[in-house]
């Protein structure tokens, strides 16, 4: 194999396929990515047996096809700290040289026989998502759910996909976050219900490989795991084993609520204020709604006390309730400081529920109010 490449096409490319790799992994075949070389094209893989990643290079000269191993921490440090505009590749026996203007490396380099297959995305039955809406749920939804929970599958992000209708739920059980939207399904594709869970750190990875540039992704859901497939770049992952919660029955549906129209910019604000002096164990804030004003409280003994008001349009009969600042202030971040929402509140001991008009709903539980 022999190559040449724009070193920083290639160190971005490898550095995506690099965050899949186990740089510390028992099998030492998976502390690498795999290049292909074929025809004009250049394929980096990369699996920790969990998840896998198959990435296209662009700015690349196949001279020679071949394939080899890069070494996920050596090759990824001479590719950060090279300052030459092209490197090429070039394997010789078990070693791979590495050649820029002004540097020259000679490193060991496995049988890249023994690198285990990373799927690629064959399926003729997938749904197709517009890459903004895609990038919006998981944005919307990710930051909600719970990788370390052990009782129920919390460690993902459930997807349901079912003709043109499209959702992501996230929920660590304090929290929930629900993203709606619209696609188009392909060979009848539906994923299966309640259990499509995809987790957090590969949809993670599944959103930053989706580029600016891209209009539509696909994915395939299958029993025990799922494809995404991008212009350049496909992603496999298993799913989280489990159930996921009955999500339906967290969303409020009350008609004894009040809803208060908000914008996320002056909440925000008054939110972080507020925490200033917030206990950072609790994390609660006091929130009173009624007068036509919000006022924020906290109090604890060794921090102070705060108390910020913010001019809402609701006039009506006081309204307490106490909720974690963090969980207000997570929502809050995932939208345009200008965007407006509707705040849904009941008591004290009732969820308060947060929606926007593009199909975007979030769900906080209540802490007890101080007696």
């Amino acid at each position: 194999m022999r190559v040449s490449c724009n070193r920083e096409q290639l160190a971005a490319a490898f550095q995506l396929a690099a965050s899949v790799a186990q740089q510390r992994s028992p099998k030492e075949v998976l502390q690498n990515v795999k290049i292909d070389a074929s025809g004009d094209r250049v394929t980096l893989m990369a699996t920790d047996m969990e998840t896998g990643i198959r990435i296209d290079v662009e700015g690349v000269d196949v001279q020679t096809p071949g394939k080899a191993l890069l070494h996920v921490g050596r090759v990824g440090m001479i590719l950060r700290e090279s300052s030459d505009d092209r490197l090429d590749f070039e394997v010789d026996g078990a070693s791979i040289q590495i050649k820029g203007l002004h540097s020259e490396f000679k490193l060991p380099s496995a049988n890249p026989d023994e690198f285990p297959n990373v799927v690629e995305f064959s399926e003729e039955s997938y749904h197709e998502l517009p890459a903004r809406l895609f990038k919006e749920m998981v944005k919307r939804t990710a930051f909600a759910t719970d990788p370390d929970s052990s009782r129920f599958a919390l460690g993902g992000v459930l997807l349901e996909l079912h003709g043109d209708d499209v959702l992501a739920v996230g929920t660590d059980g304090r929290r929930l976050a629900r993203m709606m939207g619209k696609g188009k399904s392909f060979g009848d594709h539906e994923s299966s219900e309640n259990s499509t869970i995809i987790p957090t750190k590969s949809l993670l990875l599944m959103e930053r490989c989706i580029d600016d540039r891209e209009e539509s992704v696909h994915i395939a859901t299958r029993d025990n795991d799922v494809l995404l497939r991008t212009s350049r770049c496909t992603i496999y992952s298993r799913l989280v084993e489990g159930r996921f919660p009955n999500w339906r029955q967290v969303i409020p549906s009350r008609d004894d609520s009040v809803v208060i129209d908000m914008v996320v910019g002056p909440f925000y604000n008054v939110i972080r204020q507020a925490a200033i002096v917030a206990d950072q164990e609790t994390r609660g804030l006091d929130l009173e709604f009624g007068d036509g004003t919000l006022v924020l409280t906290a109090s604890t003994a060794d921090l102070g006390q705060s108390r910020v008001e913010l001019p809402i349009d609701y006039e009506g009969e006081s309204i307490r309730m106490k909720l974690d600042y963090r969980f207000i202030g997570d929502f809050l971040k995932v939208l345009e400081p200008d965007a407006k929402f509707r705040m849904d509140v009941a008591s004290a001991t009732q969820p308060a529920l947060m929606t926007t008009d593009d199909g975007y709903a979030y769900v906080v539980m209540p802490m007890a109010l101080d007696a």
